[in-house]
């Protein structure tokens, strides 16, 4: 999952919000400089992470990809997963993605002082492009994955990878129909059973 799904994952509340949207950015003991509904949101972030990347159809998506992108395929699938979810999001949410998006991104800068220096130097091209709902074109997942590709520290190959989703577009799309429902049951469960 990137950072639509996680986002959508998180609920209505503002500080676990945060604590899922930062959480990549959030190393080592850093996380307890936050407080404790942002850590709750941080460690939210990081089951999810675990319950997809451990789940058979997440890793069906990714094998597909990884001979090709090695140690990058998950991040594609996470990457493709989002589009998925921004292309039909009226099957999930009844808010509008351009409404959600932008309350996303107003939750973001309230608390822009707070942010990990990585999350700061990318919410304002994120929310100036809105790229959580430019993920459901075609054209607006390869910009998000060719960016992604220049920030790798080794040469990935994402740039490419749009081509890959072209390819097996049914394919995907149906393991993340199959997959999705999965995730938002877990998710749902995590939060009630943390009272987040």
């Amino acid at each position: 999952m990137n950072f639509l799904a996680h986002v959508y994952l998180s609920g209505e509340n503002e500080e676990t919000i945060i604590g899922n949207f930062i959480a990549d950015h959030v190393k080592g003991n850093r996380i307890n400089r936050y407080s404790p509904g942002i850590i709750a949101g941080i460690q939210l972030h990081r089951e999810i992470d675990t319950f997809t990347d451990s789940h058979p159809i997440f890793l069906a998506s990714k094998a597909r990809l990884q001979k090709k992108y090695k140690k990058y395929s998950g991040v594609i699938v996470d990457m493709f997963y989002d589009h998925f979810l921004s292309a039909n999001w009226p099957d999930y949410s009844e808010e509008d993605i351009t409404s959600f998006t932008n309350r996303i991104y107003r939750i973001a800068i309230k608390r822009y002082f707070i942010l990990p220096p990585k999350t700061k130097r990318l919410l304002p091209f994120m929310a100036r492009s809105n790229w959580l709902a430019g993920y459901g074109t075609l054209e607006g997942i390869d910009r998000a994955l060719t960016g992604m590709s220049g920030r790798t520290p080794f040469k990935s190959g994402m740039e490419n990878a749009a081509g890959d989703l072209k390819r097996d577009y049914s394919l995907y799309k149906t393991e993340f129909q199959q997959f999705f429902p999965e995730v938002i049951r877990f998710s749902d469960e995590r939060r009630r059973d943390t009272g987040i």
